[in-house]
């Protein structure tokens, strides 16, 4: 069995399981917010890949681009170029399955050919319709992301679930199946400080309302970082009660930096909700 298939069969497998999975994250790229480029070589990206398995991450978020505030966008030719060695290799031998972090369908469909099983895409499909389509034909998991150019003026709850079902409608539209489709609040894009906040204290209604697996990306995130008045490297404690809280809402999996302590804190919340 070759590690591609072995990989899809794994992606099966997580689909049924009934533990929030933990998605953790590799940026390939030399700004990144919360690692300061530390994983930009290759190398460095394919040994903290190891090592994040190791910990116990169910999926690998891949991705080449940064998307901190104030970031500057790449063409498609620089992010594969930064994406190919690392996903050339995943693909190959990763025992979990890969996503990868893009707007772009040009890079989504290199990404997939090589093997990649998720297309997370932070626009969820506004950036590049086209990156529908492109999910769609290659039927793989596709997670829509919740984001605007800015803040909404009203209720950023509701706003949020009326984009979100604007969203949904699209990405079926688009012949993304059903069974395929994740989606994501979008926790620190689109909007201000107050807002993610109302948000996460009505995640579990978000949950509810929807009948698509919901991910959750709060790790090391401005909201966390603004309250606790801490640099991202040190926001760990916080992070780590967004996740508490995103396990008892429902949400199907989050999406992390930290992964061992991630893992202990599903477990531990996960043991306690379902005594």
């Amino acid at each position: 069995m070759t590690a591609a298939v072995r990989s899809h069969a794994r992606m099966e497998a997580l689909t049924r399981s009934s533990r929030t999975l933990v998605m953790g994250i590799v940026n390939v790229t030399p700004d990144s917010f919360s690692d300061g480029g530390r994983f930009y070589r290759p190398d460095d990206a394919l040994a903290h890949a190891a090592r994040l398995v190791e910990e116990g991450a169910d999926i690998l978020d891949i991705g080449g681009e940064s998307t901190r505030p104030g970031h500057h966008p790449v063409s498609a030719e620089e992010e594969w170029r930064r994406l190919e060695p690392v996903l050339a290799e995943l693909c190959r031998t990763s025992p979990v399955p890969i996503s990868v972090d893009t707007y772009k369908a040009e890079t989504a469909a290199r990404a997939l050919d090589q093997g990649v099983q998720i297309i997370n895409d932070i626009w969820g499909g506004l950036a590049d319709p086209d990156i529908l389509r492109v999910a769609a034909d290659a039927d793989c998991v596709y997670l829509w992301m919740h984001n605007r150019s800015r803040p909404a003026d009203g209720d950023p709850f509701e706003t949020l679930v009326a984009e979100t079902e604007a969203g949904i409608e699209r990405c079926l539209k688009a012949g993304i199946r059903s069974e395929r489709l994740w989606i994501d609040p979008g926790i620190g894009f689109g909007k201000t400080y107050r807002d993610n906040l109302i948000i996460l204290k009505r995640l579990s209604e978000y949950c509810r309302r929807f009948p698509f697996p919901v991910l959750l990306g709060t790790s090391r995130k401005s909201v966390i970082g603004h309250t606790l008045g801490l640099p991202p490297e040190e926001r760990l404690e916080g992070s780590l009660a967004t996740v508490a809280l995103g396990v008892q809402a429902g949400v199907r999996a989050v999406r992390v930096h930290d992964v061992q302590a991630t893992v202990r804190t599903c477990r531990m919340v996960e043991a306690i909700r379902d005594a």
